[in-house]
């Protein structure tokens, strides 16, 4: 009696990629060009409302993502969304200008 074996990957971490964009780039790109032929699919501007701005998307995404880590749109939105001071300490109730250094006379 044998056992049956089935021949897996064993890189988990590589990162999945379709032509070239990974997944979260592939979304934005979909989802912007469902919108735009939501709106503009009927009109006898399709190319230049709908497949332009899509194209010029994917290529501002290729071009500019070119030597980035992995999921860098994703974490560009999340530190844009962020508020602008990051603390590790609570605010003080109570505001205090910073100590002066004496001078020696």
């Amino acid at each position: 009696m044998e056992i049956r074996t089935t021949p897996v990957s064993k890189c988990l971490d590589k990162k999945m990629i379709v032509m070239g964009f990974e997944i979260p780039d592939l979304l934005a790109i979909f989802l912007m060009l469902s919108i735009l032929n939501f709106l503009f699919g009927m009109t006898s501007m399709k190319i230049v409302a709908v497949w332009l701005p899509t194209t010029a998307l994917a290529l501002i995404l290729r071009i500019s993502k070119r030597g980035k880590p992995d999921n860098f749109l994703i974490h560009w939105i999340r530190f844009q969304i962020r508020p602008g001071i990051l603390s590790a300490f609570q605010d003080s109730s109570e505001w205090e200008s910073a100590p002066k250094a004496r001078r020696k006379s």
